[in-house]
């Protein structure tokens, strides 16, 4: 198999569905067709471009089961230009096989990930809608379909790509909790893997906080529950006395965000300080109270920059004015204006499809 050499099975005109920017929702609209290829006896096979539909499974699937599930999230962006663009899907293919080898799932290989992502979005490139704030959402992802119950790595399993039409992922800015009781992730987990169970996990102390009032948590390390790590969708930062200090990837229970990285590049080229360090609460505390914590913001694929209006650490509540925020302005412009070619893409971070 070669670069856009996926059979592509066309759907017929009368039976197509056509963007409707006024009418998708995030997460629940999708484009007309999906990548889809089988692995079994060693090999990757079956590959195909085909309608989007419901998939059929044995009640034995071991992804049901023992939860051998990875998945990426990458954007493709319509610039001032009319060209299509895919921000630095390379990355997020490093990231998904080095999930897939930690989740004991096979690699994916380069004409399957990126040349069939390519090749899916030419064919939907109309799905994508040059509106501010918008993308087409995609969603490789993985998952263990050996019909067989037992704990071992699967011997089967389904590669797939979806595409949804998205808007803002977080229209309004997010309130956020401090989270002491409950650990994402451990040094020697799956922290630094894209699978599935660390975000199911998540689920229980997110609804909990968003009980009192909170959007979503910050987790903290698993040993202590000292030091901050990172938000449920989105890594996380802070401007404290003019720095820009994000936790550190080093114990492996923070995911290395594609946009993370790309962030700290461009921070860094607009003059500011960035920390990769461990931050503890104390310090973030401390840093309110005198005055010198200036901003909190998320950066991920789906948020790309978010901004927190409140931080809470228990009973102690943080409220930003954001009308005085600086620097995460400026990094989503700056992201945005790469992104749709308002400004030069000097890291080759496009790929044009």
């Amino acid at each position: 198999m070669s670069a856009g050499n996926i059979p592509f099975i066309e759907m017929p005109k009368e039976q197509l569905r056509h963007l409707d920017p006024q009418n998708f929702y995030f997460g629940k609209s999708f484009t007309n067709y999906m990548l889809e290829a089988e692995y079994k006896d060693g090999a990757w096979t079956n590959a195909v471009i085909k309608k989007y539909e419901p998939l059929q499974i044995d009640p034995s699937t071991a992804v049901l089961h023992y939860g051998q599930s990875i998945f990426e999230g990458i954007k493709a962006y319509k610039t001032v230009n009319d060209e299509v663009v895919i921000f630095r899907p390379e990355e997020n293919y490093k990231r998904f096989n080095t999930s897939a080898e930690r989740m004991q799932m096979p690699t994916v290989p380069e004409w399957l990930f990126m040349d069939g992502m390519k090749q899916l979005i030419k064919i939907e490139k109309d799905w994508i809608p040059k509106l501010e704030d918008h993308s087409l959402y995609i969603r490789p992802f993985m998952i263990a379909t050996d019909p067989f119950i037992g704990v071992r790595p699967s011997a089967l399993y389904k590669f797939m790509i979806i595409l949804g039409p998205s808007g803002p992922y977080n229209s309004e800015p997010m309130k956020i909790l401090i989270e002491k009781d409950f650990t994402r992730a451990t040094p020697g987990g799956v922290g630094f893997a894209k699978n599935g169970g660390n975000y199911g996990a998540s689920l229980y102390p997110v609804v909990l906080a968003q009980k009192k009032g909170y959007d979503q948590v910050l987790w903290t390390d698993a040993l202590e529950h000292k030091y901050v790590e990172e938000v449920g969708m989105m890594n996380v930062m802070f401007v404290i006395d003019g720095k820009v200090i994000t936790p550190s990837l080093e114990r492996g229970t923070v995911l290395k965000g594609v946009t993370r990285a790309s962030a700290i590049i461009l921070l860094r080229e607009m003059g500011y300080t960035v920390e990769e360090r461990n931050l503890s609460i104390e310090e973030i505390v401390t840093a309110h109270k005198s005055g010198k914590l200036e901003e909190v913001f998320g950066v991920g694929t789906a948020a790309v920059v978010s901004f927190v209006s409140r931080l809470a650490e228990g009973d102690y509540v943080m409220d930003f004015d954001l009308t005085k925020s600086v620097v995460a302005p400026k990094l989503k412009k700056k992201l945005n204006d790469i992104r749709t070619g308002l400004e030069e893409d000097k890291h080759g971070w496009l790929v044009k499809i």
